[in-house]
């Protein structure tokens, strides 16, 4: 099905790193992946993963401790790697735009939302002040803001954080940018907020033609608004595939163990949550193998000697796990694994599979809130 759409963006073995006191610090590692036209990409992991220095460097938002070491990020046929300064200012914002974690740290305290909405057709579009403040109100009310004329002339601080999650949508869609890039934007808010703030990004997303990348750590939202995920771990995306191919065919034991974590209501008195166990490596030092080694309970003794190449499952699945070699069976576990973890886990398949299933509806019942949500605040 990609291959009937446009490609808007092709990222390809993008290596960044940082230069620290103490060292290279390696936060992606030779990472790829695309994304079409109208399409929705979840980029998923633990804090630390690479996810938001990912998407920084195609906002070229990166410090000047960074390092682009390797890759290209292919945009209308120019490699954003490439590009200065004066070559950002000219597609950042409008272009490409984003979507932060933090609304409140977004928005300037001391001016009023009105304003810094329409600087984006004043300043962008060079349309007179009049127009921009119609286009403005229009916006206001499209993200969902009451009484726009009203709140036009108020402050950030008179605005709850869902509002002015809203604010910065507005920001960024003004616009019209090709690319949207959300990172993170419900973490702080409650479900019902999170809720709203997500069915107006996904209609928003449908009416204006945007492709969005979404970055967050919660799989209820990834199932919601998800076409296809990016599993990121230790700076490099080690499963890649549709909705349907992570949730109901999960291949690498990270996203297994991803799945697994979540929040079960059925545990029995006495079970044990199940967790992921240790910490991501030091990216200072990173490891010989598989990054996920140490943490692996089904790792072979191949996954502490070498880094297991990305295999195609599918047309639109890959995973980089020494799991799906051929010859994976003459392997011997090795280290925290033991022959005891894989045989458990074999003899346990049929359960793990069904977890994994109910995990996935548990997201989509959790999500299902969002299009009742949606009609109960008569957004549109």
């Amino acid at each position: 099905m990609n291959e009937e759409k446009e490609k808007v963006l092709e990222v390809k073995d993008l290596t960044v790193s940082f230069q620290t006191y103490a060292g290279k610090v390696q936060a992606v590692r030779k990472s790829s992946f695309d994304l079409y036209k109208k399409e929705t990409l979840a980029i998923v992991g633990e804090s630390g993963s690479g996810k938001s220095v990912t998407v920084k460097t195609l906002m070229g938002l990166l410090g000047r401790t960074a390092v682009i070491e390797n890759g290209t990020v292919m945009y209308k046929g120019r490699n954003l790697t490439k590009f200065t300064e004066k070559d950002w200012e000219k597609i950042r914002g409008r272009d490409i735009a984003m979507i932060f974690q933090d609304p409140l740290s977004s928005l300037n305290p001391i001016k009023k939302i009105g304003k810094q909405i329409s600087e984006i057709f004043t300043v962008l579009h060079k349309m007179p002040k009049a127009e921009a403040k119609e286009q403005t109100l229009e916006l206001m009310k499209a993200v969902g803001i009451p009484e726009p004329e009203k709140r036009y002339n108020q402050y950030p601080f008179h605005f709850s954080g869902g509002m002015r999650q809203r604010i910065v949508i507005a920001i960024a869609l003004a616009s019209n940018p090709d690319i949207l890039i959300c990172d993170e934007p419900t973490t702080a808010l409650d479900v019902t907020i999170q809720a709203q703030v997500l069915a107006l990004i996904g209609h928003l997303k449908e009416k204006k033609d945007v492709s969005t990348i979404f970055i967050t750590h919660d799989l209820g939202v990834v199932a919601h608004v998800a076409d296809r995920i990016a599993v990121m771990y230790a700076g490099k995306i080690v499963e890649y595939g549709t909705a349907e191919d992570i949730f109901y065919d999960p291949l690498h034991p990270y996203t297994w163990s991803l799945l697994a974590s979540m929040p079960d209501t059925n545990l029995k008195a006495g079970e044990e949550l199940s967790a992921l166990h240790g910490t991501p490596p030091n990216m200072l030092f990173p490891p010989k193998g598989d990054a996920f080694a140490e943490r692996n309970p089904w790792a072979v003794a191949i996954d502490f000697e070498k880094e297991p190449p990305m295999f195609k499952v599918s047309d639109t699945h890959y995973a980089a796990t020494w799991l799906l070699h051929p010859k994976r069976t003459e392997g011997k576990p090795s280290g925290g694994a033991g022959e005891k973890n894989r045989k458990q886990h074999q003899a346990e398949g049929g359960k793990s599979k069904w977890l994994i299933r109910r995990s996935y509806w548990m997201c989509v019942i959790y999500s299902s809130i969002f299009p009742m949500e949606l009609e109960r605040t008569r957004l549109w």
